[in-house]
């Protein structure tokens, strides 16, 4: 690692977020950390960092509507998104709008770094299982498709899945079956 490694973590989670950095830090990264949407866009702004580690589920907000202003204020940053809710309908979402990596919480030490020390042009994407999907996590799959094309609108993908919005809402509360 070179001495000009910035790193962005744009991570809701406290506690978490002061994980990475300090973890992260051992391995020469200079380390800065936002809590929402709006600091993440003002310290990439400000920090102009050359990774940047991406909470999808931030609060509020959601870490993918964040790829795309990001990718324009700094398209040569290295962009990895974590998740706890990983699904492939996310992970082609987040690789189309353009982050180079997609990694599921929790992740280890090694698996962060490869992702950050990866070329920005290679992707890498969590590795697909041949085996089929059990029946759960074809219908956590499903729905994340649906609330995908959507645009992450929870009504209009309840109506279009003809399912209850309250239903739908625990539905993606839970963590997604293996």
């Amino acid at each position: 690692m070179t001495e000009n490694n910035r790193l962005l973590i744009i991570e809701d989670d406290f506690a978490f977020a002061g994980v990475l950095a300090r973890r992260l830090t051992r391995y020469d990264f200079e380390c800065q950390l936002a809590h929402d949407a709006t600091q993440g866009l003002l310290l990439a702004r400000q920090f102009k960092p050359t990774h940047i580690l991406l909470d999808m589920k931030l609060a509020e907000d959601n870490g993918l509507a964040l790829i795309e202003p990001l990718r324009q204020h700094l398209p040569q940053v290295l962009m990895v998104l974590l998740t706890g809710y990983a699904s492939i309908a996310t992970a082609v979402e987040a690789i189309r709008l353009g982050a180079n990596n997609y990694l599921a919480k929790p992740v280890d030490t090694q698996t962060l770094l490869h992702a950050l020390n990866a070329l920005p042009e290679d992707v890498l994407l969590v590795p697909v299982d041949e085996e089929p999907l059990n029946p759960k996590r074809l219908e956590w799959e499903h729905i994340q498709q649906v609330l995908t094309a959507n645009k992450g609108n929870v009504s209009a993908t309840a109506r279009q899945l003809s399912m209850h919005r309250r239903t739908l809402q625990r539905k993606l509360l839970k963590k997604p079956v293996s």
